[in-house]
């Protein structure tokens, strides 16, 4: 269902509020540069700071913008089950393709109680489901085993996959069905996961360097890994950058850089990248082409 460059778009700010016109113009953007789908409020959006009505608007503006030309995987994730059903009724009523929802995070639960997280979900609403797993900032890891469990369940069609760990891709591939999404959830482990049965990636680099993104993933599933190797060499370090400070940070500098007045505004607690950091995404935005 979902395949090649996919952005976990940053949530723009201004004088402390959702900067809608130039989110508008970030949905455009992305797309008329290849993009093959859009995930509004993820972690890179920071829904961690937004208010339930802040998040529901952002999710309906990136739904309206896209107006059907890419399909929109909306953040609905929440450490409270109830939340998270709410952040799914809305997204299914506005007409997002999918629910993107992370393992509950906090909360700490065991494996018996994120498969019921899941389950619970699939029942009470009939959206498209895509897990997320993030386990450095989660502190959960929803096991090969539980993936492979809530896989048979209606409505769970992907795992966006941020473990870190490339194994983890054969895992989910030999034990769920051949239609069963696997997308990468850390950019500089694309190469390998599209290589060990992949389809895509939602993505940090893909908000600064779309189009050079989309490049890479339609080499990686055309399998041509020659290119693909050398469009990778070209992101790596920006790849690396953007976390070369708390995320988003860097990747809303970078933004600035190659977008015209960007706002670089965050959300307390997170604070603007550091000088080092900067240097390193001016380097690499260089480096790739992008300046």
């Amino acid at each position: 269902m979902f395949s090649g460059s996919i952005p976990a778009l940053v949530t723009p700010f201004r004088d402390g509020s959702f900067a809608e016109g130039e989110f508008r113009a970030l949905v455009d953007w992305q797309i008329e540069q290849g993009s093959s789908g859009l995930v509004p409020c993820g972690t890179t959006g920071e829904s961690s700071t937004l208010s339930n009505a802040e998040h529901h608007r952002v999710i309906e503006v990136c739904i309206e913008q896209a107006a059907g030309r890419v399909p929109v995987i909306a953040g609905c994730g929440s450490n409270d089950t109830t939340n998270a059903l709410l952040h799914l009724n809305f997204s299914k009523k506005c007409g997002a393709a999918a629910g993107l929802v992370v393992a509950p995070y906090y909360n700490r639960p065991n494996q018996e109680g994120i498969y019921a997280h899941f389950e619970t979900l699939t029942t009470k609403n009939d959206l498209p489901l895509v897990l997320y797993n993030v386990p450095a900032r989660t502190v959960t890891d929803i096991l090969p085993e539980t993936v492979a469990a809530l896989a048979k369940l209606p409505r769970i069609i992907a795992i966006k996959d941020a473990s870190g760990e490339i194994d983890r891709v054969t895992d989910h591939r030999l034990a769920c069905d051949d239609d069963f999404c696997l997308l990468s959830g850390v950019d500089e482990l694309s190469l390998a996961f599209n290589a060990s049965g992949g389809a895509g990636c939602i993505s940090v680099t893909a908000n600064v360097a779309p189009k050079l993104c989309a490049e890479f993933q339609a080499a990686c599933a055309a399998g041509d890994y020659e290119k693909a190797r050398e469009l990778n060499d070209k992101l790596y370090p920006l790849h690396k950058a953007m976390f070369s400070d708390a995320s988003p940070g860097p990747v809303k500098y970078a933004l600035s850089r190659v977008v015209e007045g960007f706002p670089t505004d965050l959300r307390l607690p997170m604070t603007p990248p550091s000088d080092a950091a900067r240097k390193a995404v001016d380097a690499a935005l260089e480096g790739a082409g992008l300046i």
